[in-house]
């Protein structure tokens, strides 16, 4: 992930060794509320951890959540449900423990094989139905039943992420004026009658889920999310190919009122009279496999790109009031990507370990020799192209694409490319034990510095600022990894900093949101001296994004992580300028070219504003179900696709003018939850792929991608 940070919170930054006595082996995912890392038990039983991000841990709101969350999944756990082994709420950061299900999401295998067979969707509704039978009968009401909530076991779906569900007796109550749910897959009960919502409702979700798997969209499809909220309240449900033996039931299941729906136990009786029309073929691929054994797949892992047998609109979040649309908390995690430590390296022979290159007229393709896993991360620096995988770090020849060096690294995280420090190439790491500069010209290593456990790491012009647990920040020469001076940030507590590659002043932006989430502190620090260029307290909880014209631009969101408005502050003149975002924007990634602001949401939706005038320019579905942050340039804006897909759209008319095709390789299972920006250089733009390519095109002429 790019160190040009926007919203959604950095799982690699935050990796912790142990969640009570279990030892956290690896990143399955990270979404807005947490991380969930594969884990063992003492006895090696493969388990599923969630860990909260540490600022939600500071809010007693979300702790309460967070209780309920554990409350509701210890009650349903049980053969349809992933089980709760243990958990801590009350811990420093909260935790808890489920056994680990190998296999795909709903939404994955439907997105990657396409609309399930009559006989898949027959055993699909079945083993549903008996999971909400189960789960209604302990009192618990699922409220958020949706693909990506379903885990296709080889003994049945699981029904997983019980975060905003709710036990009859529970206290804690839906927030007047706000609901919370998915649109496509919340009852017309929970936009009218929030509080009322019962286990009916659930029943209409599995529904909504029924239509989606045997059809790759929903009953009620729309670009915007207000649409869908009044047709689901409104309008009948569009079931064409649904097969004719299961539409009359899953009709009944989307009726208007609860009353009229069928109950779990009625589900199951009307789907043995018709077992015997269908096949009972099981809908789960052949389990993917690695050196340790199945490839995580399970638990909120995000949905891996691929062929899409069907378009669909983006997913796009909305808060209205009460009697309308509310919150919709989609939650995806995915898992990251791995890179690591030095242990040796040097120059590379082109004998061994040198990309193939596909030459073409203005382009060009660099195929890494076997070994590593996922996107490589790379940069532009030193006049070569950066990049780290996992297994190595290694720099390429932008003209051709050739390789100039490689050095081999071990298995720890890192949360971008390398960066240019002081003259010196420093992969972007996160949570390591060392520190190092390279020399960019052979990848020999010049310069190494140990770091206690739990440092993060971000790079502002030359300097390197390490923040350790307690909150002290040293700033590190990025040329001879001395340090340069140790000191705090005002407002007390660890600061998170974020920087802008390119900036070229050293500076670093620190920010601190009050428990409430209704401020947020900026610190502007000079990262070569540790000096506070201002300091300042803005209204809301606030992402920054970039850095232009003079001008600090975030991202406003709400408890959920959706992006609200865009805020653009000026130090100079004290002047903030607030904009607000056609619809509350998941998972959202930003940048900025002049006045106008570009920002991508995880379902794909991709809007320009204007910050001056404060007009909303144009809107494009692009497909890409989480893509990269946006790259303004010129007229054109590029983003990357989980799939490697490299994406250009008009930046004037928000039309797609061209894209490259997918690179997914053998390790596509792996999606990182935001891929790699694409790196301009020159008039060429780099991108790179799931298969471990790197490439560049033409950034003039995407038509001939």
């Amino acid at each position: 992930m790019a160190p040009q940070r926007n919203t959604g919170t950095d799982a690699e930054a935050e990796l912790p060794q142990y969640a009570g006595h279990y030892r956290l082996e690896s990143c399955l995912g990270s979404g807005g509320m947490g991380v969930v890392h594969l884990a063992r038990s003492t006895s090696g039983m493969k388990l599923a951890v969630k860990v909260v991000h540490a600022e939600f841990a500071r809010d007693p709101e979300f702790r309460g959540r967070f209780r309920q969350e554990v409350a509701a999944a210890r009650r349903v756990s049980g053969a349809f449900t992933a089980s709760v082994v243990d958990a801590d709420p009350e811990a420093e950061r909260p935790w808890m423990a489920t056994l680990f299900i190998p296999g795909p999401t709903l939404s994955e295998q439907v997105k990657r094989k396409g609309p399930m067979t009559p006989g898949q969707l027959r055993r699909l509704m079945a083993g549903l139905a008996e999971a909400l039978r189960d789960i209604h009968r302990v009192g618990v009401v699922h409220r958020d039943l949706k693909p990506s909530n379903v885990l296709l076991a080889e003994d049945g779906p699981k029904v997983i992420d019980f975060g905003i569900s709710r036990p009859k007796d529970s206290e804690l109550r839906t927030e007047t004026g706000k609901l919370i749910g998915t649109p496509p897959f919340m009852a017309p009960e929970q936009f009218r009658r929030p509080r009322e919502v019962g286990p009916a409702a659930d029943v209409f979700a599995l529904g909504s889920v029924m239509v989606h798997a045997a059809t790759g969209r929903g009953p009620f499809d729309s670009d915007s999310p207000y649409v869908v909220a009044y047709q689901v309240v409104h309008d009948e449900p569009e079931l064409t190919g649904v097969p004719d033996g299961l539409a009359p039931l899953v009709r009944r299941c989307l009726a208007k009122e609860p009353a009229d729906r069928p109950t779990p136990d009625e589900l199951m009786r009307e789907l043995r009279s018709v077992a015997a029309s269908y096949d009972t073929q099981a809908f789960i691929p052949a389990q993917r496999t690695s050196p340790d054994g199945p490839a995580p797949a399970a638990h909120g892992r995000p949905e891996p790109a691929g062929r899409r047998p069907v378009r669909r609109a983006g997913r796009r979040r909305a808060v209205l009031g009460a009697g309308a649309l509310g919150l919709a908390l989609t939650g995806a995690l995915a898992v990251a990507g791995l890179t690591g430590l030095f242990d040796g390296g040097g120059p590379a022979p082109k004998e061994e370990g040198a990309p193939t290159l596909t030459a073409a007229s203005s382009g060009w393709t660099a195929r890494p020799a076997a070994g590593g896993r996922g996107m490589p991360q790379c940069a532009y620096g030193a006049g070569k192209v950066l990049c780290a995988r996992p297994g190595a770090v290694f720099a390429l020849d932008p003209t051709d694409g050739g390789l100039l060096w490689r050095r081999s690294v071990g298995t720890r995280t890192t949360s971008g490319p390398p960066v240019v420090a002081g003259g010196l190439v420093q992969p972007y790491t996160d949570g390591g034990s060392r520190l190092a500069g390279l020399d960019p010209a052979t990848g020999e290593e010049v310069w190494r510095r140990r770091l206690p456990t739990g440092t993060t790491v971000r790079y502002a012009g030359g300097t390197a600022l390490l923040t350790a647990a307690d909150g002290t920040v040293t700033g590190v020469d990025g040329a001879t990894g001395a340090t340069r001076w140790r000191g705090t940030v005002p407002g007390g507590g660890p600061p998170s900093f974020v920087t802008f590659p390119g900036a070229g002043d050293g500076t670093a932006y620190a920010t601190r949101t009050s428990a409430d989430g209704s401020s947020t502190r900026v610190s502007a620090v000079d990262a070569g001296t540790g000096r506070v260029l201002w300091d300042v307290r803005l209204r809301g909880w606030l992402k920054p994004f970039a850095r232009a014209d003079g001008s600090v631009f975030f991202l406003a969101v709400d408890s959920g992580y959706g992006a609200e408005e865009i805020v653009r502050y000026t130090p100079g003149s004290g002047v903030t300028r607030r904009v607000a975002l056609p619809a509350v924007l998941d998972g959202a990634h930003a940048t900025v070219h002049g006045n106008v602001v570009y920002v991508l949401a995880a379902g794909g939706s991709l809007d320009a504003v204007d910050t001056a005038s404060g007009r909303h320019l144009w809107h494009l579905e692009t497909s890409v179900s989480r893509g990269s942050q946006p790259v303004a340039l010129g007229e054109r804006v590029y983003l990357t696709a989980g799939d490697g897909r490299l994406l250009a759209v008009d930046a004037r008319e928000g039309r797609l003018v061209g894209q490259t095709p997918a690179r997914l390789g053998a390790d596509s299972d792996r999606v990182m939850s935001v891929p790699p920006a694409p790196v301009p250089v020159g008039g060429r733009i780099c991108a790179t792929a799931p298969d471990g390519t790197v490439f560049a095109v033409d950034g003039g002429s995407p038509t001939h991608w």
